[in-house]
């Protein structure tokens, strides 16, 4: 199965790198996850700071930030697929991580409650192919085996799937999938 996500993943990177994202309105998300996911006060809002094409979550870290919460962004880890979170405000000086990836330069570790997840593709099951890594499959393993979370999938809604993506029994199951022009709840 890992080989026909990998086809998956070259396809799906080629489709953002080509679709045109001028009628997506990152902005229009920010509202979609406050109201819908209604995080509550005291919990910490993760996000990842976007790389090319990927959705920029930014402006919901932005709002949060205003609205009193914590945030953090990840940071890779050698020798292990669970990320780190640094909490992170707009201050913070970012330099580039892992992969090419921007990330808080300082160490202060804290423990995310709602994560915010980059997504290659998904489908209407609220599957989520992500960049192959693992990191948020293991990541979001380690985290709700110690606590409620919620896990947020965001992209562009033309990075929607007509078909079923395979799913492998590793892969973390989104809560939510946020796209500009709505938010589905996958919750049993």
């Amino acid at each position: 199965m890992s080989d026909q996500k990998e086809v998956l993943r070259d396809q799906a990177r080629k489709h953002r790198t080509l679709t045109d994202i001028r009628h997506e309105d990152v902005e229009d998300a920010t509202p979609l996850f406050f109201d819908t996911v209604q995080p509550q006060e005291g919990q910490v809002i993760a996000a990842y700071w976007p790389k090319g094409r990927e959705f920029d979550p930014t402006h919901i870290l932005e709002q949060a930030l205003e609205k009193g919460f914590k945030c953090a962004l990840p940071k890779v880890e050698a020798d292990t697929k669970i990320l780190k979170f640094i909490e992170w405000d707009n201050k913070a000086k970012l330099i580039k991580g892992a992969f090419g990836i921007m990330e808080p330069e300082s160490n202060e570790e804290i423990s995310p409650d709602i994560f915010v997840v980059p997504m290659l593709a998904f489908d209407r099951r609220g599957s989520r192919l992500g960049q192959g890594g693992g990191y948020y499959d293991a990541t979001l393993s380690h985290y709700r085996g110690q606590k409620d979370i919620t896990a947020v999938g965001i992209a562009y809604a033309l990075q929607a799937v007509l078909f079923s993506l395979p799913v492998e029994a590793h892969d973390e199951k989104m809560d939510y999938i946020l796209t500009p022009q709505g938010i589905t709840d996958y919750r049993d």
